[in-house]
């Protein structure tokens, strides 16, 4: 599988909060910048088993650029840089350790269905955003 240009954005489709992300980036990204792989299709769950992640199970997002992989609060904080003004503010949290930043990432990931709700089947954008979607 050859990766497209720029990052991707591993994320679960299920779930509320990660499709209600997946569609804020995509409606942000002004410089169409990021795609976006949902861990249910085998593309995304091949670059997910490629990287540690079972995509039965998803218990973080990733997102992907070359070489570099990011997870957790990093992967969060990946997005806003590339994002731009404003949401590139939210980058100062990179200074914060991540032993403060991932225990409160990693909870909601735990506890995000019973908190936000699970879709019956995978999140599917809009017509004109179809092609970020690998």
């Amino acid at each position: 599988m050859t990766a497209p240009e720029g990052p991707i954005i591993l994320f679960d489709a299920e779930c509320v909060l990660c499709s209600a992300n997946a569609w804020f980036v995509l409606k942000r990204d002004r410089r169409a910048r990021f795609r976006l792989a949902s861990m249910q299709e085998p593309a995304g769950a091949a670059l997910c088993e490629a990287h540690g992640v079972d995509p039965s199970r998803p218990d973080t997002m990733l997102v992907i650029d070359g070489a570099s992989v990011w997870r957790d609060s990093d992967a969060v904080i990946a997005v806003c840089a590339g994002l731009g003004f404003p949401w590139r503010a939210l980058t100062v949290l990179r200074y914060l350790p991540r032993s403060l930043r991932d225990p409160p990432y990693r909870w909601v990931a735990r506890h995000r269905y019973r908190l936000f709700g699970r879709r019956a089947t995978c999140w599917i954008p809009p017509a004109g955003y179809r092609d970020r979607l690998l």
